[in-house]
């Protein structure tokens, strides 16, 4: 199979491409980037007016699968991300049962292969079902193919067996994903402690949750020489803790998610558990400094925490339904509305955030257009307006707080493996 992509803006930050150029892909393989390629292929797409880039990495997701298929499948989790110019992500390990060992990576990189249009990867878990008692077999799941280690959706408390994980995760070479959350200082809380949500009878979650956790983080990465990778950061205080990790030459990267950057806690509705994530939705100034850092490269990475849920747990009261929001098939257009036409990142920094680092923090050799380089691409239309409706949705999941917004940028085509997995009617 040959592709011919015509007269797209090719965004490439292994290359620093940014302009106009054809792409030539035969197989697999991205064979030929030119101004004009006039070799004929079986397919030609039109990429005018189009940003052209490497296939996002997503670092985070939760495809539940196994054990709470009825929410998500990495069938149709891994279709959900093709609709999102996916075509690489990272599933995390608070499945059921939980992913510790080997036979579970083993499980679920056999069923994407089997049944996933795109790349599919399994985190492991720090601790043995997740429970923060002993550590799980980590040099066996790294030997499996998982490229990460985390405890996301809790952290690990006990500081002595955190340091020791990361202790072997340098020793394997994959980076600690950490889910930053002192459990004790939650207290109940379940949306950003601030005077809009007492107002509505919600307990609070404070920054200091979130931020506690990542300075203890940061200084056991420093210790042990661990790659820490910050998921989800939320709080101006957790950009202020990665910048000045960075400048101690920390090998700290983070991470922050639309939501995050998007809405502030005076959007939540208390009727609406749509609104309900972890961490929460924080305040102006918060969701500012992360616009900031995302901004001036000290948050690496852009990545969804995709948490689907059914229809029958998030019409539950706020305080009784789960955390969590669907996000692949918001991503791009979130993030061309709130930070690329309102001038905090440029074109090349979304390339950058949403492919090129996230496949440098793994170690994979993707996130580039370069020739010779696996065909993994996503053509992205910029300028096109839409309404976003949850109903059109690939995941199973329909939690989300975006339906009906109006955003522009469109996913058009998804590349994978030189495959179109993925075409916008």
């Amino acid at each position: 199979m040959s592709i011919l992509i015509k007269n797209g803006r090719v965004i490439d930050p292994d290359t620093r491409k940014d302009g106009r150029y054809d792409i030539l892909i035969e197989e697999d393989k991205i064979v030929k980037v030119d101004q004009e390629i006039k070799e004929e292929a079986e397919e030609v797409i039109d990429a005018e007016g189009c940003y052209v880039m490497p296939g996002l990495i997503d670092l985070h997701v939760h495809l539940r699968d196994p054990g709470q298929t009825y929410k998500e499948t990495v069938e149709t989790g891994a279709a959900a991300a093709a609709h999102g110019g996916f075509t690489t992500v990272l599933a995390m390990p608070n499945t059921r049962p939980v992913t510790d060992d080997r036979l579970n990576i083993r499980y679920v990189h056999n069923k994407a292969k089997a049944m996933a249009p795109i790349h599919v990867l399994q985190a492991g878990a720090i601790t043995k079902g997740q429970k923060g008692k002993e550590l799980a077999d980590i040099e066996s799941m790294v030997a499996e193919g998982a490229p990460a280690i985390s405890e996301d959706g809790k952290s690990v408390m006990d500081s002595l067996l955190c340091k020791e994980a990361m202790k072997i995760a340098a020793e394997c070479g994959v980076p600690v994903m950490a889910h930053c959350e002192d459990i004790d200082l939650v207290d109940g809380g379940v949306a950003n402690d601030d005077e809009s949500i007492r107002k509505q009878g919600l307990r609070g979650i404070s920054n200091a949750v979130e931020d506690i956790i990542a300075v203890r983080d940061v200084m056991l990465a420093g210790e042990t020489g661990a790659h820490l990778h910050l998921c989800h950061c939320s709080t101006y205080g957790s950009v202020e803790i990665v910048k000045q990790a960075k400048k101690q030459d920390i090998h700290v990267t983070a991470e922050v998610c639309p939501h995050h950057f998007t809405l502030t806690s005076k959007d939540v509705d208390a009727s609406d558990a749509n609104y309900k994530m972890n961490p929460p939705l924080r305040t102006k100034k918060d969701v500012e400094a992360l616009k900031r850092g995302l901004r001036d490269d000290i948050m690496d990475v852009i990545a969804t925490d995709h948490a689907p849920h059914s229809e029958e747990e998030k019409r539950r009261s706020f305080t009784a339904a789960p955390f969590g929001i669907v996000g692949l098939e918001t991503a791009v257009p979130l993030t061309i509305s709130e930070l690329v036409e309102k001038e905090y990142l440029t074109p090349m920094q979304m390339a950058e955030k949403m492919s090129y680092n996230p496949a440098k923090i793994l170690g994979l050799d993707k996130g580039s257009l370069a020739e010779g380089k696996i065909a993994d691409v996503v053509i992205i239309d910029p300028n096109e307006e839409y309404v976003i409706d949850k109903n059109t949705f690939a995941s199973k999941g329909r939690n989300t707080p975006f339906h009906g917004r109006t955003v522009r940028g469109k996913v058009k085509v998804t590349i994978c493996d030189g495959k179109v997995v993925y075409k916008d009617k």
